[in-house]
């Protein structure tokens, strides 16, 4: 037995039929001799319906999810060279790219009989998120095979991965200075002089404007990480609230279904105690005859 080939046969079922498929699968690899194949099944996740919709959405086109790994990496070249132009590009690619796959994996589970709400859709997002900023493997590709077994946890950035020494935003390489054999200056003339001087002006404001842009590109992409890291932490919370939301329509439900049955109990109590006088009427009646009864057998036996 392959692991892989389990994975992809657990994960591709749906998450109620998981467990006991989980455990025909350990109880197969036992019988083949493989224990530790067997304890490896064993411990695996039952996938929620957000990993697995996510799997849904990796095998239904597994191009599609390729090439959202590829784009996960362009983002990670992009910030590790500080090329803020082509990392807000990117940036903005994977946000748009990351919302239609989650709809599409939406879609996907309700027509396999699974209906999502808007919570799980986003818990798939932010799946899709975060493998975009891991490395291309372990979690990502388990993913991209459709075997991922959990989600896994929520990064800011891109892990593992820090901008490249003194890196700045790509731009064309300065001319190289012209060399050549060191000769003796002669005297400049005062109008030669006010010429280098003026020359020297520009290259010290072209010096400054340089420095300035390659400031303000660097600003712009460690706010780009920022604006990224705020719009996860903002699709967590709203995550969040739709979850406590669904949590108490639940509760009320719940309450509104536990009045109901209270108030059948009681009209429930409200017979039985009429029935329960009813019955002590007809007890001492039927006593009281019993006792007449008795007292005229005994004075026809006197």
């Amino acid at each position: 037995m392959d692991a892989d080939e389990v994975a992809w046969e657990l994960y591709g079922l749906k998450p109620e039929a998981f467990t006991a498929a989980r455990a025909a699968c350990a109880a197969r690899a036992r019988r083949a001799g493989e224990e530790a194949l067997a304890k490896r099944i064993v411990g695996w996740r039952r996938p929620t319906l957000a990993v697995w919709a996510a799997n849904l959405l990796a095998r239904s086109d597994p191009e599609q999810a390729h090439r959202l790994l590829e784009l996960g990496r362009g983002l990670r070249e992009a910030h590790r060279t500080l090329a803020g132009p082509e990392l807000r590009e990117l940036s903005h690619q994977r946000n748009v790219v990351v919302a239609e796959m989650a709809r599409q994996a939406a879609h996907l589970a309700g027509d396999a009989g699974h209906p999502v709400s808007e919570t799980v859709q986003h818990e798939v997002e932010e799946i899709l998120h975060t493998l975009l900023a891991e490395p291309a493997a372990g979690p990502a590709a388990d993913w991209a095979r459709g075997s991922l077994t959990a989600a896994p946890p929520p990064v800011v950035g891109f892990t593992g991965l820090e901008p490249a020494p003194g890196a700045t935003p790509r731009r064309a390489a300065a001319p190289p200075k012209p060399t050549g054999p060191t000769r003796k200056k002669e005297p400049a003339s005062s109008q030669e002089q006010e010429q280098e001087r003026e020359r020297e002006r520009e290259r010290e404001a072209r010096a400054r404007t340089q420095a300035e842009a390659d400031r303000t590109a660097r600003e712009a992409t460690l706010a780009e990480t920022e604006l990224t890291a705020a719009e996860r932490e903002l699709r967590k919370t709203r995550s969040a609230v739709a979850e406590l939301d669904e949590r108490i329509s639940a509760l009320q439900d719940d309450l509104n279904r536990a009045r109901h049955e209270r108030a059948d109990l009681h009209a429930a109590e409200e017979t039985a105690a009429r029935r329960h006088r009813q019955a002590d009427r007809a007890l001492d009646k039927a006593r009281r005859a019993a006792a007449e009864a008795e007292r005229a057998w005994n004075a026809l036996n006197r």
